[in-house]
């Protein structure tokens, strides 16, 4: 971010191991409406300060790398992870080759943190030329949140709680330091290397910079917010869904004053990148994420599970399906008790009944497969008839091998068409047979074993 009178980069502090959250996985990584806690601090921060972004990785540095691979972001690797302040020293060099006056410093455990906190943080500190900044909140229950203590009404220090002494601090405060600070580059170099490990962790703490910058008589700036929960870092499984549920709440009422009708809203989970057109119904308990689009007049029932796919104005999903990069056309209904796998497409009026299970296939104009059936690479041309039971045998164990049925073909219950194979235009083929060969347009094709009825054997 730049103005008139100063520009700023940010440094996201990504490495800890987080081991409240009992999991092998990177604390960042833990994920809410299905996207890592990271990614909704990028969300915050891109707008405001482009790409002067830096995070700092440790524990689990390359499971970090590969969930972000996609996206253009520079990583700064903490090999040990000694304290937050040990992380700010491992990318300073960074900032300061960067040229920018002022650093935003922040958790990359903070998902909810809005851009107008950042920028009322960055007015109050480097629009009015302070040194430090940091953001306080006033808690109820400071639990293991730092203490800020102030004296005459200024910032004195940030005491982290498991070091806060009552009898030589004073009576415990309840603002606490929400882990967010903007520093000035010229000021705070100094005083990096004055950071110690004196302390009952054993760290190097970036809170320790604002008793430092007072002490240096730095102009230091406690920005309080209030009790705003948007603000507080994600330690514990039950912080973490404290969290998600303070966010999925915020979607569903978004898309609710959109205008889409979301029925049974405490048990709709939708992700922040799933678009939802005015007019589009949804009924929960449902979840969308990804990058779904459901355009309006389209309705998912109760039960159903989506993912990067598109529900075209006025298709229909029914209850209990599920659909991962599929797309359903106007018209088209899907379920219920659906899957629609990758590259599964319903064309305008096409209908997938209950028990059907489509990958890479398409179903044409009008064409159906009511039920009990598996269409894999497959092509079914418009207004063709797919019985129950059908099979198309794709795999030979080796490779996969595709199948294609013409316009109102008819495909009879129970058949097993082994690709690669073709069936024609308006061809019928018979109920049970397992098909090898293809078949012309109009022909009709049997391929079973011929019926024999014996006369039973009575004993006395």
């Amino acid at each position: 971010m730049s103005s008139n009178q100063y520009t700023a980069g940010a440094v996201i502090l990504a490495a800890g191991k987080g081991t409240r959250m009992y999991s092998d996985k990177p604390k960042v990584l833990q994920p809410l409406l299905g996207e890592p806690m990271l990614r909704f601090v990028y969300r915050a921060l891109d707008p405001l300060f482009s790409k002067a972004v830096w995070t700092v990785i440790g524990h689990g540095a390359d499971m970090v790398r590969k969930a972000f691979c996609h996206e253009d972001r520079e990583f700064v690797l903490q090999e040990k992870q000694l304290g937050t302040g040990h992380a700010l020293q491992c990318a300073w060099d960074k900032v300061t080759a960067s040229g920018i006056d002022y650093v935003l410093v922040i958790n990359g455990d903070t998902p909810l943190v809005r851009p107008d906190s950042i920028v009322r943080l960055l007015d109050r500190t480097a629009g009015s030329g302070a040194d430090v900044g940091f953001i306080t909140l006033t808690l109820e229950d400071p639990a293991a949140f730092g203490r800020v203590v102030r004296r005459h009404g200024h910032v004195a220090a940030v005491i982290e709680a498991k070091d806060y002494d009552t009898a030589q601090h004073g009576p415990e405060p309840r603002e606490i330091n929400a882990g967010i600070y903007l520093l000035k580059v010229a000021a705070v170099s100094p005083l990096l290397p004055l950071l110690t490990n004196a302390n009952a962790s054993g760290e190097y703490y970036i809170t320790d910079i604002v008793e430092l910058a007072v002490r240096q008589g730095l102009r230091v700036e406690g920005v309080e917010c209030g009790n705003d929960p948007d603000l507080l870092g994600v330690n514990t499984p039950a912080e973490l869904m404290r969290s998600e549920e303070l966010l999925r709440e915020n979607i569903v009422t978004r898309h609710l004053h959109n205008g889409v009708h979301v029925h049974a809203a405490g048990s709709v989970r939708i992700g922040p990148d799933v678009v939802i057109e005015p007019g589009a119904v949804i009924h929960g308990p449902c979840e969308l994420y990804g990058n779904t689009f459901v355009g309006a007049q389209a309705a998912i029932d109760s039960h159903c599970w989506v993912k990067d796919s598109r529900l075209h104005p006025g298709s229909t999903l029914r209850n209990f399906s599920h659909a991962e990069q599929a797309e359903i056309a106007t018209g088209a209904v899907a379920g219920p008790y659906a899957r629609l796998r990758p590259g599964a497409v319903l064309e305008q009026d096409a209908r997938m009944g209950n028990f059907v299970e489509m990958k890479k296939a398409v179903l044409r104009k009008g064409a159906k497969a009511s039920h009990l059936t598996y269409l894999g690479d497959a092509d079914i041309g418009s207004e063709a008839n797919i019985g129950a039971g059908t099979i198309t045998c794709n795999y030979d164990g080796v490779n996969k091998h595709r199948t294609v049925i013409g316009e109102k073909a008819f495909i009879g219950s129970n058949t097993a068409l082994v690709a690669p194979v073709s069936i024609g235009k308006q061809a019928l083929v018979g109920a049970g047979s397992v098909i090898t060969k293809d078949v012309e347009d109009g022909e009709l094709a049997i391929a079973r074993g011929r019926q024999k009825n014996l006369r039973k054997t009575r004993h006395s």
